[in-house]
């Protein structure tokens, strides 16, 4: 398996070099496509810094996380793609777990759920709403995934390709989901760790983005 990883990147400065580090030190990832999505912060400059043949840094104007990995797809060559989000929330140790039941020939598709695993306390909220969008897409789509808006989605590069993504933002996780439902895949849950972080440590998904995926979920049920 080459297994490419597309880091999506705004204003991480903080985050940034010790997230690609840590990607970096994974045997199993071949290959890091950084996409700055028109950060105005250091997080390019500390990108640079970083001198490894994994990485390929991309730059573009600001326009969202989905638009961010669309971007980045177009330059993957790697056979299986992960995304990872810039942040330290998701632990790149993980991925050795999500790709071994790919190995042993049981599944395609693994998502690595944070509620599965250990991880520390959430936004109340956030939880909240995760909750309420995963039984929204279990009744709609009769399933039983505990984590639809994981990050943490591993995949062959031509599966994720042909779902032709078009969302712009955060609503690109449940677009994703939603697609392989419809097209009868099976998704492989795996449980993952997770450290969330508040506002003020720079999270930036709020409640907006929540509606947003709630109108994606039921858009894309009704389409033929």
């Amino acid at each position: 398996m080459k297994l490419s990883v597309i880091v999506p990147v705004y204003n991480e400065e903080k985050t940034i070099s010790t997230i690609l580090n840590k990607l970096i030190d994974v045997r199993a990832v071949k290959e890091i496509i950084v996409v700055d999505d028109g950060s105005v912060d250091k997080s390019v400059a500390k990108i640079k810094r970083i001198k490894s043949n994994k990485i390929k840094l991309i730059s573009k104007k600001n326009g969202g996380k989905g638009s961010a990995v669309r971007k980045g797809l177009e330059s993957v060559t790697g056979d299986y793609v992960l995304i990872q989000d810039a942040d330290l929330e998701y632990d790149p140790r993980d991925i050795e777990a999500l790709i071994d039941p790919i190995k042993r020939g049981r599944v395609d598709i693994v998502y690595g759920s944070r509620f599965l695993g250990p991880h520390s306390n959430l936004l109340f909220w956030h939880r909240l709403g995760n909750h309420f969008l995963n039984m929204v897409i279990n009744i709609l789509y009769n399933t039983t995934l505990s984590d639809m808006e994981t990050c943490y989605k591993l995949m062959p590069t031509k599966v994720l390709k042909d779902l032709k993504l078009e969302s712009n933002s955060f609503d690109m996780e449940p677009e994703i989901t939603c697609k392989l439902l419809k097209k009868g895949v099976k998704i492989f849950e795996v449980p993952i760790s997770y450290v969330g972080r508040d506002f003020d440590e720079g999270k930036k998904i709020t409640w907006r983005d929540g509606i947003d995926a709630l109108k994606v979920i039921v858009g894309m049920k009704l389409l033929p």
